[in-house]
């Protein structure tokens, strides 16, 4: 068979609503045609109509299979969105597969996003359907209503809700009880009554970059075409993206609540008061008069309003007092995490041997140990002599457990008897990023490729912290100590201890207690107690200075043999407005990098450490910035410049607490 030529994307025009019915589009490929009643054909009726039943069968309501020799050997793959019901998808995919067999009598491939009863995908080849991403042909439709907000502070919204439910639907799963599809569904703000609501979702045998990469281009051609319109969905093999202002369909959007506004408070006035009709005969009639009535009521019912009113602001005070400071020794059991008994533990670390020995911090001392069942682990246990460790064990058990990425370390379970407080990890075999990063002899393990993938790591890690968890957390411990490198040298950000979670509508936080490492935080941290999202990004670019060059932020370094100019930020920073920034790049990773992509690393770095908070980007714009070369950064100012000594702190103040730039962990501390 031919291979498919290029086919352009088909705009459709016509009425998208998220009642589901009007999203639909079939597309048959024109490359390759068989003879029918054929034994192509055969096999094709065949796997088609089996295929409702095979799609339903699999707990993630995805198939892909094959039938027949070739050449009339006939690939298809059926998929539903997650939560749908087995009679909605069953007869989505017998819908899609027959409409398929009607509408494409003898092409060879084919396929159809259909939105009824539920969302699903049908797809045929006489070709193995690749596991690459398959951008054409792809389908668009867009509402026929025009947008008459602002378009560029709608585009500014539009655009950041895209990029992180594209990092969301890439990076992480679904849900375990719905399926393995790449899947996500999310809403932004956009007028007081007005929401912008969107689903994307990729067929699951994509890799993660793949999906990325799909949904990206997807959204991109979209926003470069239709941008203006209320709404639309862009419809490929690979993936799926949708959007709306208006409603949406359970279906389709069962992850998003809308919280509809209470009803307004009716204030009742007293009888008589200002009131037109009220009469001398009428308040006459009454043993008591209107005027004596309002004096009774009206003080009554203002001092219940207020009592209301008082009573609804403490408990929302002590629902986010109790979200935000986790100091229940219950709190930390929860269904992600297991409790283990000490003795188990003793055994799995051979009773503490030093041998086993990973590491130790402030926080106590990390073991490697073996379960029963043959897992290894990371146990860290809490020093009987750390003043500070019971809040800190609280507070990374209850968060850690609640937290699921590939770039955050797992937690598996903890345990409590006694004096003994334990968090038991997964292993991380390769240590800690600085284990490498700042050794002579192992620095030349990193080549550039690795330090890039590293780079993206962390910062989709600290995106899931920043916006796309269940919570909103500030890490405010962000080091190359407490990024963890797996077997793949894989990066997964550790050690919750200090972090804070944010309420809703929480932007910064402030406190007495600094805690951290100076060389990775930010000037308003550091002098003033203000932590926030912008706090995390300084601490991010920081570390990826450090990866470029394999130095630590907290040495001093020279531009020549006669001048000083402080620390690897500053250095950075002076190198980039001579015009030379590639210096700064490590000798141990050689030549063999993008000289590009290297500058623009450097670049980002220079805008997250910024001294004006609010001049450093999003995480989400971050991102965009690492993945995009079209995007034009923007020019960065002076980083924050503070001297990052002891002297300038007070050492006997109890209500400032700074640890030393650790070396050599293996695992948070």
């Amino acid at each position: 068979m031919k291979k498919m030529s290029w086919f352009p994307i088909i705009l459709c025009f016509v009425l998208v609503s998220f009642g589901g019915s009007s999203v639909s589009a079939q597309t048959c490929m024109n490359n390759g045609n068989f003879r029918s009643n054929g034994t192509y054909d055969a096999n094709r009726r065949l796997i088609l109509s089996s295929l409702p039943f095979n799609v339903t069968d699999q707990d993630g309501f995805f198939y892909n299979g094959l039938i027949g020799q070739e050449p009339n050997r006939v690939y298809a793959r059926g998929m539903c969105i997650p939560g749908s019901t087995l009679e909605d998808c069953s007869d989505c995919i017998k819908t899609a597969s027959d409409g398929l067999m009607e509408s494409c009598p003898n092409q060879t491939e084919a396929y159809w996003w259909r939105g009824e009863p539920t969302l699903c995908l049908v797809h045929y080849s006489n070709t193995s359907i690749s596991s690459s991403a398959n951008l054409d042909p792809r389908a668009a439709l867009t509402n026929t209503g025009d947008l008459t907000s602002n378009l560029t502070e709608f585009t500014k919204i539009w655009e950041d809700l895209a990029v992180r439910m594209i990092v969301i639907a890439s990076t992480t799963k679904s849900t375990p009880s719905s399926s393995d599809n790449y899947y996500t569904a999310n809403s932004a703000a956009l007028e007081p009554f007005q929401d912008i609501y969107a689903l994307m979702q990729c067929t699951p045998d994509l890799s993660s970059g793949d999906c990325e990469y799909c949904l990206r281009q997807s959204a991109s051609d979209y926003q470069s075409c239709c941008g203006q319109k209320r709404g639309g969905v862009v419809m490929g093999r690979s993936c799926f993206f949708r959007w709306d202002l208006y409603t949406y369909s359970k279906a389709s959007f069962e992850n998003i609540t809308v919280v509809s506004s209470p009803p307004p408070v009716n204030v009742p006035q007293a009888a008589g008061d200002g009131d037109e009709n009220t009469t001398v005969n009428e308040k006459s009639s009454k043993g008591i008069s209107a005027g004596i009535v309002a004096a009774i009521t009206v003080p009554i019912l203002v001092t219940i309003l207020i009592v209301l009113v008082l009573g609804l602001v403490l408990c929302r005070r002590r629902k986010s007092y109790r979200r935000t400071e986790i100091e229940t020794d219950s709190a930390i059991s929860t269904e992600n995490s297991s409790q283990y008994d000490f003795k188990t533990i003793q055994a799995a670390t051979n009773k503490f041997s030093s041998t086993n020995k990973l590491g130790e911090g402030g926080f106590g001392e990390v073991y490697k140990g073996k379960l029963p069942n043959g897992t290894e682990v990371a146990v860290k246990r809490l020093s009987k002599n750390s003043g500070q460790g019971t809040r800190e064990f609280r507070n990374e058990a209850v968060l850690v457990s609640k937290l699921q990425h590939r770039n955050l370390v797992r937690l598996l379970g903890f345990c409590m008897e006694g004096e003994e407080k334990i968090l038991i990890y997964e292993f991380v075999p390769n240590k800690s990023l600085d284990y490498f990063l700042f050794d002579l002899e192992k620095q030349s393990q990193l080549d550039w490729t690795r330090r890039y993938k590293i780079i993206g790591g962390i910062a989709r890690g600290i995106l899931y912290l920043h916006q796309d968890s269940q919570l909103t957390i500030i890490h405010r411990d962000l080091k190359a100590s407490n990024i963890l490198l797996d077997v793949n040298m894989n990066p997964k950000i550790s050690d919750f201890g200090l972090s804070t979670i944010f309420g809703i509508e929480q932007t910064q936080g402030n406190t007495h207690r600094v805690a951290g490492t100076y060389a990775y935080m930010s000037p308003e941290y550091a002098m003033h107690g203000q932590y926030s999202m912008k706090s995390d990004i300084y601490s991010f670019g920081v570390l990826v200075l450090e990866i470029i060059s394999g130095k630590k932020n907290s040495g001093v370094y020279k531009m020549d043999e006669t001048s000083t100019c402080g620390n690897l930020v500053t250095y950075a920073w002076r190198l980039w407005r001579k015009g030379s920034p590639l210096e700064l790049v490590n000798p141990a990773i050689g030549r063999n990098y993008q000289r590009n992509e290297v500058t623009r690393c450097i670049h980002i770095a220079l805008l997250c450490v910024q001294d004006n908070p609010d001049d450093r980007p999003m995480l989400s714009t971050i991102i965009l910035m690492l993945t995009s070369n079209t995007i034009t950064l923007p020019v960065p100012q002076l980083p924050g410049f503070f001297t990052r000594s002891m002297h300038r702190l007070d050492p006997l103040s109890e209500e400032l607490v700074v640890s030393s730039q650790s070396t050599n962990k293996t695992f948070p501390h």
